[in-house]
């Protein structure tokens, strides 16, 4: 049962986190995660890419969190109906290196995350706040990629506290229904905006 609900999930999930992703490529007109964070200089995409950087981050925000198996998209390891799914059959360092594997998961999710939405390394800069601007330059650019990444990660388990589990056929409704969908309609607005350079 975990192994056909992880396999629709991982199928159903991967276009519109594949979808998400490629907005921002569009954006940048590179696929070089370097290019991506230095076109962030004079700020960052979720920023300047209008709306439809906005909505790119929803849908990769609930798209990684079913890749990632985490709640409310834990079908595959369901505690309540699976017993931990495939967890129950192992212990000890078995288990921790699955555990470990999945937390390494959302924190890789997250810094692509960071690195595509946030500016990645890039500090906070706004418009021509030249004295803002300076002192946001003097905080390290590793203390900015980690703090960015550690807000991703935060807000995905916010997500554990927050909304209950979803039913199989509610998760692949979501997918294929309403942000399959909405990922096509917006990389197309995506690619207007980015055509005419109506993006700061």
């Amino acid at each position: 049962m975990g192994a056909m609900r992880s396999g629709a999930q991982i199928v159903s999930y991967e276009l519109s986190a594949g979808l998400s992703v490629l907005s921002i490529v569009i954006l940048t007109g590179s696929l070089r995660i370097s290019d991506i964070i230095s076109s962030q200089q004079d700020g960052w995409w979720i920023f300047k890419g209008h709306i439809p950087a906005v909505i790119s981050f929803v849908i990769f925000l609930i798209a990684v969190t079913a890749e990632t198996n985490r709640a409310p998209f834990d079908l595959a390891e369901a505690e309540s109906e699976l017993t931990a799914g495939f967890h129950t059959e192992y212990s000890g360092m078995k288990f921790a290196l699955f555990f470990l594997a999945e937390y390494v998961n959302i924190f890789i999710v997250c810094a692509i995350g960071a690195a595509l939405f946030f500016g990645g390394w890039m500090p906070l800069h706004i418009g021509h706040w030249e004295a803002f601007n300076h002192i946001m330059d003097f905080i390290p650019s590793s203390l900015w990629f980690t703090g960015k990444t550690f807000f991703l990660i935060f807000v995905i388990m916010w997500f554990r506290w927050t909304f209950p589990r979803l039913r199989i056929d509610q998760l692949l409704n979501l997918e294929w229904k309403y942000l399959l969908p909405i990922s096509m309609f917006n990389l197309l607005l995506t690619t207007l905006i980015a055509i005419g350079g109506w993006y700061f």
